[in-house]
C-alpha cells in the first residue's frame, strides 16, 4: 500500500508501494459528475452501480454516456469492444440497498450538507462494515459530513474535477475521523484508475477551490467596478497569462450557480473571511438562472447564431488585470503552503491538473518576483482598505 506520514505542518507525504483494488463501485447521483466518475471506474474494469433519486436522470445519463462513447469510437479514441465493455460494467441501482456488495461508494449529488448527510445515514443501513464511503464534494467539510455516520472512520473525500473522464486530478481528503490508512488506499486506487491524486487537508475548498477563488472573485470585482468588460478580463488572462480559459468563460463552463455555491461555502466555512466574499453580480446571475452553457446563456450567449463580442484591447489595462488576479492567486498558494494544506509539489500539481493553470503558482511567483506580487497587493490594500487584499505572512518572507 502507500505509506502516509505527516510532517510538522500536517502535510501528507506519500510513497507508492502497491495499488489498492476495489472492483465493485457504487455511484450516488447521475448528474454530469456522477456519470463521469462511473465512466472512469467502468473503464478501469470495475463493476459499477449508479443510483439517483430521480430514476429518469439515470436513464438520461446512461443514454448520454452511450452517445459519448460512440463519439470516442468514431474518433478512434477507443474500440467498439471497449465501449461495449464499459457499458456492460455499468448497472442501474433502483434503491440504495442495491449497493450491498459494493466495496466503495462515491456520492456526487447536490452541494448541500443536510441532503448529503441524510443519504449517508440511510446508506450505512445497506452496506457492509468494510465498505468505504466517499464524497465528491468540492468544498464541504469531510469531517462534518462523516461525523454523523456510525462508522466515520470509513468516510473520505474523493474529489474529481469536471469532466471526470478527462481531468486527471483527484483530491483525496481524509477527515479528522478517517482511518489513517484509508487515504493511502484511495490514493493508490486513483493511481490505478489512471488519475493524478493529491492529498489535501480538510479545510474549506481543499486545495484547488480554495486557491482558485480569486481567479473568479477578482475578475467579478473588476467587472462590477466597470474597470473592464467580461471579454477584456478573459482576453487579458488568456493573452498575457496563457490561461486556456478566462474566469468568465470558465464560470460559464462550470455553471455560474455551481461556482457561486462553492464560493458561498468557502466564505461561510472560513467564518466570513473578506478574502472569499461572494459577488453580488454572481448572485444576480444565479437568481436569473443565467447559469452559463447549460442554460445557453451566462456571461456569454450560447444560443444558436449568437455572436461573441470582440474585446477592446488595451495593453496597459490588460497588464493591470493580469497582475491583480495573478497576485491574488499566488498569495493564496503561498498561504496554502504556509498552512500545510498540501506539500509544495501537490499544490503546484493540483492547480495545473485540476483547473489547467499554465504554471504552478509557487513557481510563477518566483518568476514574476514575490516582491512584485507583494507590492501589487499592498497597492490594492491601500486603495480599497479591505482585508480581502491582506498578504500571507509567508509572502513577505519570500520577498
Amino acid at each position: 500500500m502507500l505509506q502516509l506520514a505527516q510532517n510538522g505542518k500536517d502535510c501528507y507525504i506519500v510513497t507508492l508501494i502497491h495499488c489498492y483494488i476495489m472492483k465493485n463501485v457504487g455511484i450516488i447521483g447521475a448528474g454530469t459528475m456522477g456519470i463521469g466518475i462511473a465512466q472512469v471506474a467502468a473503464t478501469n474494469g470495475c463493476k459499477v452501480w449508479i443510483y439517483d433519486a430521480n430514476a429518469k436522470q439515470v436513464e438520461t445519463a446512461t443514454v448520454g454516456l452511450e452517445k459519448t462513447l460512440t463519439k470516442l469510437v468514431d474518433k478512434q479514441k477507443i474500440s467498439s469492444e471497449k465501449m461495449n465493455e464499459i457499458l456492460a460494467n455499468i448497472s442501474i441501482a433502483t434503491e440504495l440497498k442495491d449497493f450491498k456488495d459494493c466495496e466503495l461508494i462515491i456520492e456526487a449529488i447536490i452541494e448541500n450538507k443536510e441532503i448529503k448527510t441524510k443519504v449517508f445515514t440511510e446508506l450505512e443501513k445497506h452496506v457492509s462494515e468494510s465498505c468505504v464511503i466517499g464524497s465528491n464534494t468540492s468544498s464541504i467539510s469531510i469531517t462534518s459530513l462523516g461525523a454523523e455516520l456510525q462508522k466515520p472512520e470509513r468516510f473520505i473525500g474523493i474529489h474529481f474535477f469536471n469532466p471526470a473522464p478527462l481531468m486527471p486530478l483527484v483530491e483525496v481528503i481524509p477527515s479528522l475521523l478517517t482511518e489513517k490508512s484509508l487515504a493511502e488506499k484511495i490514493y493508490s486506487l486513483m493511481k490505478d484508475w489512471g488519475k493524478t491524486p493529491v492529498i489535501a487537508k480538510d479545510i474549506p475548498g481543499f486545495i484547488v477551490n480554495r486557491i482558485a477563488r480569486p481567479f473568479y472573485g477578482e475578475g467579478l470585482r473588476i467587472v462590477e467596478e466597470s474597470i473592464a468588460t467580461v471579454e477584456q478580463v478573459d482576453d487579458a488572462m488568456k493573452t498575457i497569462g496563457n490561461f486556456k480559459m478566462g474566469p468568465f468563460e470558465l464560470m460559464d463552463l462550470i455553471g455560474v450557480d455551481v461556482n457561486f455555491s462553492v464560493t458561498k461555502t468557502v466564505y461561510n466555512e472560513y467564518f466570513y473571511d473578506p478574502k472569499y466574499k461572494p459577488s453580488l453580480l454572481q448572485q444576480r446571475m444565479s437568481e436569473a438562472k443565467l447559469h452559463g452553457r447549460k442554460t445557453r446563456k451566462g456571461f456569454y450567449d450560447y444560443s444558436e447564431g449568437a455572436v461573441k463580442a470582440e474585446p477592446v484591447k488595451d495593453d496597459t489595462l490588460y497588464q493591470q488585470i493580469f497582475m491583480r488576479i495573478i497576485s491574488m492567486l499566488i498569495n493564496e498558494a503561498v498561504e496554502a503552503k504556509r498552512l500545510g494544506v498540501a506539500n509544495d509539489e501537490d499544490i503546484e500539481l493540483a492547480m495545473q491538473k485540476g483547473v489547467n493553470y499554465p504554471k504552478g503558482l509557487l513557481a510563477w511567483g518566483k518568476e514574476i518576483g514575490y516582491a512584485k506580487i507583494s507590492e501589487t497587493l499592498q497597492n490594492l490594500y491601500e486603495e480599497y482598505q479591505e482585508e480581502r487584499y491582506r498578504q500571507s505572512p509567508l509572502l513577505r518572507k519570500l520577498n
